[in-house]
């Protein structure tokens, strides 16, 4: 590529290149949104069972070690699925029997609120947001009664989606490495050296940080809202732990629906999980997520929430979870093309073969050209 065009042009070509590349990506991913999520799925499982089928390759076959790590990942959630679930979902089953209550408590207590600033002249007029909650509440009654006949009639779609996810997994961890070998030696080896080694360090980061991170949050509020006498509190700690996944803005979003939920039955009660949750959640993003997150979290607030829509846009809540890793592998690319001292500005961006594949053909083709000038002169 070299040969033919000079730096400015080359660095103008690849930038061209890879805005016409990733608007494509983005209309695809939209387009086989369902597919592309049972792959990356697959993909995060094998990526995260990969060390420890790593750790057993020295001592194991490859398929062996995997087979072995699959069913002890099978036990530990068996295991899971046995002591924790149940109390979990008893407490799930009774808040869901209990909602019609804490509905008409919250509606009592904005009547409560009101008749208090009547009778001191202050004017509150909240009947239009008690019209509101109620309106909200019955939409909210009617999602969830379709949502479990979707789910009943979706059965099988779900059940043949996890059994896809499992197996591609599996034989990711069996031949993850060459598929990806393969995928990049279209690049020269700088590139495609740098390119996996980002990839491998911000999913290991970011992938691992999420899961420990949303653990811990569970686990800390668990005990905390237990110790405040918090109603539902397995329901409302797993809750926040799980939305810890979304990045930025999933612990504060979880935080502030249970507050809303605990305040339907005590204002008191709901400051409390509020002050706890914030003060937690002050550890956890100040002395926790900085040394396990490292620089993956260095990136600025608007960056982040863009990051976080365009990944709501393509590929939903995957695409919200994966936004932030992508975007440091983004980075990695700009630093990339931006570095004087690798490609494309010390060399060609692609792989010697790559380029022979692409340039051989222009060159016989330009050679047929000016022996047809040659004999055209002649004569």
């Amino acid at each position: 590529m070299d040969r033919f065009f000079s730096p400015i042009q080359q660095f103008l070509i690849t930038w061209l290149l890879i805005l016409v590349t990733g608007w494509l990506s983005l209309n695809a991913l939209t387009y086989f949104g369902e597919l592309l999520s049972v792959l990356v799925t697959a993909g995060l499982i094998a990526f995260l069972l990969n060390y420890a089928v790593d750790r057993l390759h020295p001592i194991l076959p490859r398929p062996i070690a995997a087979a072995v790590v699959y069913l002890l990942a099978g036990l530990v959630l068996g295991f899971a699925a046995v002591t924790i679930a149940p109390p979990i979902l008893s407490q799930a089953q009774q808040l869901t029997a209990n909602l019609p209550g804490l509905i008409e408590s919250g509606q009592q207590q904005l009547n409560d609120l009101e008749a208090w600033s009547a009778a001191r002249h202050f004017g509150f007029d909240l009947s239009f947001l008690e019209q509101q909650l109620s309106v909200q509440v019955q939409g909210q009654a009617r999602t969830i009664a379709s949502t479990g006949i979707g789910l009943v009639l979706g059965t099988f779609n779900w059940v043949l989606d996890l059994t896809l996810i499992l197996v591609i997994s599996f034989y990711l961890l069996l031949d993850g490495g060459k598929i990806w070998t393969g995928l990049t030696s279209i690049f020269s080896p700088q590139i495609r050296e740098r390119l996996t080694n980002s990839l491998r360090d911000s999913l290991q980061r970011f992938a691992s940080g999420q899961l420990l991170l949303g653990l811990f949050m569970a686990i800390v509020l668990s005990i905390a809202f237990w110790w405040l006498n918090v109603p539902f509190f397995l329901v409302f700690a797993v809750f926040i732990g799980v939305v810890e996944v979304i990045p930025f803005i999933g612990a504060t979003l979880g935080i502030a629906a249970v507050c809303v939920v605990v305040a339907f039955i005590d204002w008191w009660l709901a400051l409390q999980t509020l002050g706890a949750a914030i003060a937690l959640q002050q550890v956890k993003d100040n002395f926790i997520a900085p040394r396990i997150m490292g620089n993956l979290t260095g990136f600025s607030p608007v960056i982040i929430l863009t990051s976080l829509l365009i990944g709501a846009r393509v590929a939903g809540l995957l695409g919200v979870i994966l936004a932030i890793p992508l975007t440091s592998v983004t980075r990695t690319i700009v630093e990339i093309i931006l570095d004087p001292t690798l490609p494309p500005q010390t060399g060609s961006i692609f792989s010697e073969a790559m380029e022979n594949s692409i340039l051989e053909p222009m060159l016989s083709v330009d050679a047929e050209d000016d022996r047809l000038i040659v004999t055209s002169k002649e004569h």
